[in-house]
């Protein structure tokens, strides 16, 4: 066994990139796939949404991790098996079942990325010493954040690359936006679907969008107008086999109230909205939206019988104020062909300015795009295996437990859970990781609502480009500096110095959105200033989570408790904001806001009861 130092930088960013590439692939990138290739929305949210379980139970099987074999030894089995998942996906993509097998493979993917978490995390707390835990915590947090700009970024444009090399001239369809421009809603006419006989005869494929340039005004319209003329494009493209028809959910189905909103939500709602809530007339706020248009799309020649071109359109460069709501994928077969299918381009509301966006249409052999991005994100795993078999470091602590047989691995299992609801202050740690949080974990799922909502309600009006500079860059940046500077600053003078710095730091940042609320500024750069101290804030302030977490676990069976730690985690983020949207639908942002300034008071109440060594986190100097 080879006794070489191996500096953490060597192993953590990669273990911890390794870690997060995994779960974006099966909750978001899933996600996209299955919408290019036909799976409708109704199938996606219900199959893919399980796919989370694996992490919500992955505590239920830590034991195991820590009784069997070395941590070392999962991390690098759990790359293999995930990377060789990765494969079996790409394997099932251009099958007829595809659907059905790459969700099975999703699942094992899933547990073996659980599993991975649980060990990399023990791994982290074994190899290093608590003052290395603490200057690095920074560092495998931003490196997990980056996995996830990757996967969504980086593949997605593997992917999207390799369907415009694999299918026909890609189709693009130039917007421009202006004030200057007509804002009207056009109907199309009765004689469009008929095709120009000079294209029937056409001796190759090619797709083509009708018009292809379009100057839209940034003038609100009437809602109904737009509702209307995407009703208009949903028939036609439906009746004609463009587009499937979504099955309907059949939600409550004529069901009678339940007990529980009878007796107990309505009244608490109606309670809430009388006595905090703000009046506003909705009216006026949905009867007017951004302008729209429909764009013809034809094809040139029938496909063979039993065959089907699809056309994905989608954003290629430019503001993303401009969208498309409706028909991004359209099927076109031998029955179809000679029709042209409709998609709807449409301004953001709040656009105000002038603004120009390209849109392109890849008609590309969406199975093999998806199968190579698949198998590239599976050679990534098997490399990333090979590589940390070699580098990652041998520490005497990781080693299996004694004695392990058949008859006592059920014992030890029930023996790890009840020492952890033994530890001293067991009570209080549960309590400080389900309420540290407890302002953020309400104010996250409203940040993005907040910023995009019009000033009439409450919020601010932004754009959604500018929402994604605002909160999608300006604020990943504060959360990521946050982070790595309360790792470095934990690791000088311990979490005990810096556990009240960083507790008050997550709380008082919240303040920057009542700010915001109260005098909904138009300056942009005050906006991103007070987005960004307050993500700024929360990064700082969530170090002393993650070192309690980690101060908490240690002892015997470390990996198992820190991995409840972070189910303890999960529910604290999740109970909370499930309420989060219903409470300020109720009073509004402003008091949501001023509300979430006094949930911060169990922020410092639970911070206040935690007793933490005053050497945890610090380097202690070596003796002369």
């Amino acid at each position: 066994m080879s006794n070489r130092k191996i500096s953490p930088w060597a192993w953590i960013p990669s273990l911890y990139f390794a870690q997060g590439l995994p779960y974006v692939a099966v909750m978001t990138i899933s996600v996209i796939m299955y919408k290019r290739l036909g799976i409708s929305n109704t199938d996606i949210a219900l199959y893919t949404s399980w796919l989370y379980l694996p992490w919500v139970i992955k505590p239920f099987w830590s034991p195991f991790v820590d009784l069997l074999k070395t941590k070392r030894w999962w991390v690098v089995t759990m790359q293999l098996l995930v990377g060789a998942g990765l494969a079996g996906i790409a394997f099932s993509i251009p099958t007829t079942s595809f659907f059905q097998w790459s969700l099975a493979i999703f699942w094992l993917v899933a547990f073996s990325s659980a599993t991975h978490d649980i060990a990399a995390d023990g791994f982290y707390m074994l190899a290093l010493d608590t003052n290395k835990q603490a200057m690095y915590v920074g560092i495998r947090s931003t490196f997990y954040r980056v996995a996830t700009i990757a996967g969504q970024g980086l593949l997605i444009i593997v992917a999207g690359a390799l369907e415009s090399s694999t299918g026909l001239e890609p189709v693009k369809i130039q917007v421009n936006a202006s004030p200057t421009y007509a804002s009207e809603i056009v109907m199309p006419k009765a004689d469009t679907t008929l095709l120009p006989q000079n294209t029937i005869q056409a001796d190759e494929y090619i797709f083509s969008a009708t018009p292809s340039a379009i100057n839209i005004g940034t003038r609100t319209v009437p809602a109904d107008s737009v509702a209307m003329l995407k009703n208009y494009a949903s028939e036609h493209n439906i009746s004609n086999g463009f587009i499937a028809a979504e099955e309907s959910s059949g939600v409550n189905n004529g069901k009678r109230e339940s007990w529980w909103s009878r007796s107990v939500a309505t009244p608490l709602s109606s309670f809430i909205k009388r006595n905090f809530g703000v009046e506003i007339d909705e009216s006026l706020v949905n009867a007017k939206t951004g302008s729209a248009q429909l764009v013809e799309v034809r094809l040139s020649k029938a496909p063979l019988p039993g065959e089907k071109l699809v056309l994905n359109t989608r954003l290629d460069k430019g503001d993303k104020s401009l969208f498309i709501p409706y028909g991004e994928r359209l099927e076109f077969t031998s029955e179809n062909w000679n029709k042209p299918a409709y998609l709807m381009v449409q301004v953001d509301s709040k656009l105000d300015a002038s603004a120009t966006t390209t849109f392109k249409g890849i008609s590309g052999n969406l199975s093999f795009a998806w199968s190579v991005t698949f198998f590239i994100l599976s050679g990534f795993f098997i490399a990333i295996m090979l590589y940390h078999k070699y580098i990652l470091p041998r520490p005497a602590s990781d080693k299996p437990a004694k004695e392990v047989t058949a008859g006592t691995i059920f014992r030890e299992f029930f023996a790890t859970f009840a020492s952890f609801f033994k530890k001293k202050q067991a009570g209080i740690a549960i309590a400080f990781m389900l309420l540290y949080r407890f302002p953020e974990a309400q104010l996250v799922k409203l940040i993005s609502p907040f910023l995009l909502d019009p000033k009439e309600v409450g919020g601010l009006g932004l754009t959604t480009g500018q929402v994604g500079l605002v909160y999608g860059t300006i604020g990943i940046l504060g959360l990521t500096l946050g982070g790595i500077i309360g790792g470095i600053i934990a690791a000088r003078g311990g979490l005990k110095k810096w556990l009240w710095p960083m507790a008050w730091s997550i709380s008082l940042t919240c303040a920057t959105f009542v700010y915001l609320s109260v005098f909904q500024p138009d300056n942009l750069f005050i906006i991103n200033l007070c987005v960004f101290i307050e993500q700024f804030g929360y990064g700082f302030g969530f170090t002393a989570y993650m070192l309690f977490m980690i101060y908490f676990a240690d002892g015997e069976h470390k990996t198992s408790h820190y991995a409840i730690c972070t189910a303890f985690m999960a529910l604290g983020m999740m109970l909370p904001g499930m309420a989060a949207g219903w409470l300020q639908e109720l009073i509004g942002y402003e008091h949501f806001f001023y509300w979430i300034m006094i949930c911060c008071v169990t922020t410092i109440v639970v911070t206040a009861f935690i007793k933490v060594d005053e050497n945890f986190g610090r380097k202690i100097p070596a003796k002369s």
